[in-house]
């Protein structure tokens, strides 16, 4: 999926349909990106939707997001386009913004091999949570390391949470193992959610809908053999300079692949 991949996605005889998308396309470099996950529609290509990871990224500014969805759109019977480009600390997020502008989840969700593969199914079932959630998710805040602690965070507020609406979706890299986890944990507030990001002296809190709402019975037979397995709640995490790649990982490996 990566290899041979054509970021210039054909543009040569079609024009920018507005100024938005005129500087998105003088900013747009693809020398540093590496594809994870893209799907062309019908008729005659024209959307183009991509998830990549930013190389780049990985020597900038500390804990920038690194993975970057890209949506084309083609008028073939105007000879024009649109192109728009968002960054994201985590795929799952990308492959939102990208479904909200049209792309079908299945077709984007497929991530190309090489990358980290999903630890357990409960990684498995809050990426999809994530992907299909729409606007439910408003970001506030995020951060990417590359060293130990080899990890990605993306602070939230969830407009359909009754109770502890800020949510922190952590991802956890074992480069070792070539495995990667996603958590969701609760907090009643933003700086309740800073605190433990930054001590880390409990487990993350569980959301309380997993003990009582839809889905409770299937995270708890995934937590049951996670915890029959030797210590597998605890996911070891990369050595120091572990280039990112996920699930785009960076080593730059790409993520979810991330981070390879």
């Amino acid at each position: 999926m990566n290899d041979g991949f054509d970021f210039d996605f054909d543009l040569d005889e079609l024009a920018p349909a507005d100024d938005a998308s005129a500087e998105a396309v003088e900013r747009f470099w693809s020398g540093d990106l590496t594809a994870l996950s893209h799907h062309h529609t019908t008729p005659n290509g024209s959307h183009s939707f991509v998830v990549a990871h930013d190389r780049s990224v990985t020597w900038g500014v500390p804990g920038e997001p690194q993975i970057m969805a890209i949506a084309v759109a083609r008028d073939l019977s105007r000879f024009t386009f649109t192109l728009e480009t968002s960054y994201h600390a985590t795929v799952p997020f990308a492959q939102n913004w990208l479904v909200e502008r049209g792309c079908p989840p299945a077709q984007i969700a497929q991530i190309a091999k090489g990358y980290l593969d999903p630890a357990d199914d409960l990684t498995l079932q809050v990426e999809q949570q994530i992907r299909g959630s729409g606007t439910r998710y408003e970001v506030l805040d995020t951060y990417t390391s590359d060293s130990a602690p080899c990890e990605t965070w993306t602070l939230t507020r969830d407009s359909q949470a009754g109770q502890v609406p800020v949510r922190v979706f952590l991802e956890e890299w074992d480069h070792d193992a070539g495995t990667y986890t996603v958590r969701e944990g609760a907090f009643a507030d933003v700086d309740a959610a800073h605190s433990w990001l930054e001590d880390r002296d409990d487990p993350l809190p569980e959301p309380p809908e997993y003990r009582y709402g839809e889905g409770a019975v299937s995270r708890a037979r995934t937590r049951a053999a996670l915890a029959r397995s030797a210590g597998a709640s605890a996911i070891p995490k990369a050595g120091p300079e572990v280039p990112l790649t996920p699930v785009p990982v960076p080593v730059q490996r790409p993520v979810q692949g991330r981070l390879l």
